[in-house]
């Protein structure tokens, strides 16, 4: 609530926000209604102890006096301020289960953008800074939203079994602050949000609960490429710069950068990560040496937690205003780069962005955008859920707009089209893996294609699921190709990336004599061909004869008399010539 400076005992929440240089928090959330808080109000000390440290109501001293007035006892009177179940249910030695947990009463969420917005927010001018201010603010609170309508459970009975959405909304108190906890200060715009775990249930009443935490935390990759996405939109509609890849770790996913920015800065920025990397780099090498093989994702998570903990500096004593880090990092990026450099960052990126925009087109293949998703997903994870192809959509997206917006709705779709068409379930729940007989139609037997690309131990992981992506995307290519430059559409007996499978799963049975049935189509459509084609070889040779035989009648035959001049008679019509078999006029078979 005060940054990372210390604050004294004697010393008021607001007036150390104030020595620290940050501004007051801010409660954001719709559900803020049923406790009579407005979006924006600015938390105090005393809300945030009742309603994120004891589970109670922010207005929990006026209620109890009130009650305490009317006579009620003092045990009632508390326990009338208590959002749901109080956290002294978990101490009883009543509860076998929660004699010994925690309670926990809120969840932490960080919004952060990429380095490069950190650059132009700290080094360019007022103007500037207040914008990609105001983005931020749009982008937290369109991912806020999300996390309500979409995301957001309240559970009870035995075991959370039973869950649905919560009613009215989150409780959040957003926090900002502007730098990092580099030994030297660095820029470090981003947002903490205190996430209530008090929610209501969907019932008349309203009753209160608690929020389901394992949703949360199951959506948190999928809400930061949404907010990422989001950021990105913002600041190309309002200072029109675009955005481009940029590959920190080779072999790992790309960052989207403010293109046009020098890359210089970047390093002079982060140089909290260049510490965190470097003890990385300690930790693989003794990873490497105990197990013979290089980190996976999960381990590899788990080594960059231990280095961050490792390297983290302990906070700084000293206090400055927003103001006084401005200038300090000016002087710091103009005594190392030069003026001409810092003075130039804002043409720069508006230059780049014209390039950017030239080069790109911001146009989104619904199909391509499935199966390059639904490969990077299944050679990174091999068995999956929804919402890892959701926060792999929201990357696709992001890196083909490169700021432009997207269609509402556009990530979900994507996701839909490859739960229709290129998946099938695997194990227990919603777990679910890659139908490569879908993807591969022409390939049933042993995916020769797709297991080279997968199992290519010499490159990264996220290398070999680039690979993979980039031989689906071909083979779409290719049979779009096919289609175009055939003469006339011919009936395909494999499946096409793009056709709808919805309906009822088959089993590896069904499947094969699905297969079977597509040979013996392969057969007929085979037969149909050679059968049309003796058709109208037939059907010339008849047309061919008829008018032989016309030709001979005419010039051998007896030559018709002329008809009797009648001046009175009325035309008519020249007798009706019968059609010859064979193609109609209009084309077709007869």
């Amino acid at each position: 609530m005060v940054g990372d400076g210390h604050r004294g005992a004697s010393t008021s929440l607001r007036d150390a926000q104030d020595e620290a240089g940050v501004p007051p928090g801010i409660w954001k959330g719709r559900g803020l209604a049923a406790v009579g808080l407005v979006a924006g109000d600015v938390v105090t000390e005393r809300q945030a102890e009742l309603l994120l440290g004891e589970g109670r109501h922010p207005d929990a001293d006026r209620i109890e006096s009130k009650l305490l007035a009317q006579g009620r006892s003092p045990a009632r009177a508390r326990r009338a301020t208590v959002l749901g179940r109080p956290i002294e249910h978990n101490r009883s030695p009543e509860t076998d289960k929660a004699k010994e947990r925690i309670p926990w009463l809120g969840m932490h969420l960080v919004f952060r953008p990429p380095p490069t917005a950190h650059i132009a927010w700290a080094l360019m001018g007022h103007e500037i800074r207040l914008m990609l201010e105001l983005c931020q603010d749009i982008a937290r609170d369109k991912t806020l939203e999300w996390l309500e309508d979409a995301v957001a459970q309240i559970r009870w009975k035995g075991g959370g079994k039973q869950r649905a959405g919560v009613r009215g909304g989150l409780i959040v108190a957003v926090f900002r602050h502007y730098e990092s906890r580099a030994a030297e200060s660095r820029p470090l715009l981003h947002d903490h949000a205190m996430v209530s775990i008090r929610v209501r249930r969907p019932d008349e009443k309203g009753t209160w609960g608690n929020l389901s935490a394992d949703s949360m935390l199951a959506h948190i990759v999928a809400a930061d490429t949404l907010y990422t996405l989001y950021f990105m939109e913002e600041v190309s509609a309002r200072l029109g710069w675009a955005w481009e890849p940029r590959e920190v770790t080779p072999g790992r996913r790309p960052v989207m950068e403010i293109a046009g920015i020098d890359q210089r800065l970047i390093s002079w920025q982060s140089t909290r990560r260049q510490q965190i990397e470097d003890a990385m780099s300690v930790l693989t090498a003794k990873y490497e040496e105990k197990h013979g093989h290089g980190p996976g994702e999960r381990a590899g998570y788990a080594l960059a937690c231990m280095a961050t903990d490792r390297t983290r500096p302990p906070k700084r004593k000293e206090m400055r205003s927003l103001s006084e880090l401005r200038e300090v990092w000016r002087e710091s990026a103009v005594r190392r780069f030069g003026a001409a450099i810092i003075n130039l960052l804002a043409e720069r990126a508006r230059a780049a962005a014209a390039v950017v925009w030239a080069r790109v087109r911001p146009v989104v293949d619904v199909v391509l955008a499935a199966v390059d998703v639904v490969a990077v997903v299944y050679v990174m994870r091999g068995a999956f859920k929804r919402h890892h192809l959701l926060a792999e959509a929201r990357r696709y997206l992001s890196y083909v707009l490169r700021g432009r917006p997207h269609q509402p709705g556009l990530d979900e779709r994507i996701v839909q089209t490859i739960v229709d068409n290129y998946t099938r379930p695997v194990g227990r729940g919603l777990m679910m893996t890659a139908d490569l007989h879908a993807l591969y139609p022409r390939d049933t037997d042993d995916q020769a294609v797709l297991r080279p690309l997968t199992r290519k131990r010499t490159v990264s992981l996220y290398a070999r699921a680039r690979l993979a992506a980039g031989a689906l995307n071909a083979q779409v290519h290719a049979v779009r190709r096919s289609e175009r430059l055939g003469s006339r559409t011919r009936p395909h007996t494999v499946a096409v990336p793009g056709a709808s499978r919805s309906g009822p799963r088959l089993s590896r049975t069904d499947r094969k004599a699905g297969r079977a049935q597509e040979r013996q189509q392969g057969t007929d459509v085979a037969a149909l061909e050679q059968t049309r084609a003796t058709i109208e070889a037939a059907a010339k040779m008849a047309v061919r004869l008829q008018e032989g035989v016309r030709e001979r009648g005419v010039n051998h035959g007896p030559r018709p008399r002329p008809a009797p001049s009648v001046p009175s008679a009325p035309h008519t019509p020249p007798p009706r010539v019968q059609q010859a078999p064979g193609r109609t006029p209009t084309g077709g078979l007869a």
